[in-house]
């Protein structure tokens, strides 16, 4: 699976602004709904559900808030490097400051996991991550990150 089969320059947003998790995944599922079409409230439910279970702050400065939608028609991946990093309960204890969020069809179990393998590469990779946070815009972040396919 390549990054542009799961997100375009659109999905791309720089600068957001959030001074909490609970306000991170707000932002995150407002961008979404507008890439999607999906209800903004579920969005944000379906990804404060899944953090319920445990953060999915990687460490690093990293997360990846992810869930399973009906009605979606394919996989969707919104990439969002805030403007100040914010509490997350990551692994490392760390705040984050670059975020995918992952949004699947209700029953899409393979690409949902190829997906979510695909993202945790990205996010893993420290020196990507570093580009990722210098770079000036979303056209210059998503051609990076299609690059690295």
């Amino acid at each position: 699976m390549n990054i542009s089969d799961i997100m375009t320059e659109k999905c791309v947003f720089v600068g957001v602004k959030a001074g909490s998790k609970r306000e991170l995944l707000q932002e995150l599922a407002n961008c979404a709904a507008d890439i999607t079409g999906l209800d903004v409230r579920t969005i944000f439910d379906t990804l404060l559900e899944r953090e319920n279970l445990g953060s999915t702050g990687f460490g690093g400065g990293t997360a990846l808030p992810h869930g399973r939608f009906a009605g979606l028609d394919k996989v969707y991946a919104i990439m969002s490097r805030l403007a100040a990093p914010v509490e997350f309960d990551a692994i490392d204890g760390k705040p984050v400051d670059l975020v995918f969020a992952l949004l699947s069809p209700e029953d899409s179990g393979a690409d949902h996991l190829t997906a979510l393998a695909r993202l945790s590469r990205v996010l893993k990779d420290e020196m990507l991550c570093e580009k990722l946070r210098r770079i000036p815009s979303q056209t210059e972040i998503f051609a990076l990150l299609n690059n690295e396919e």
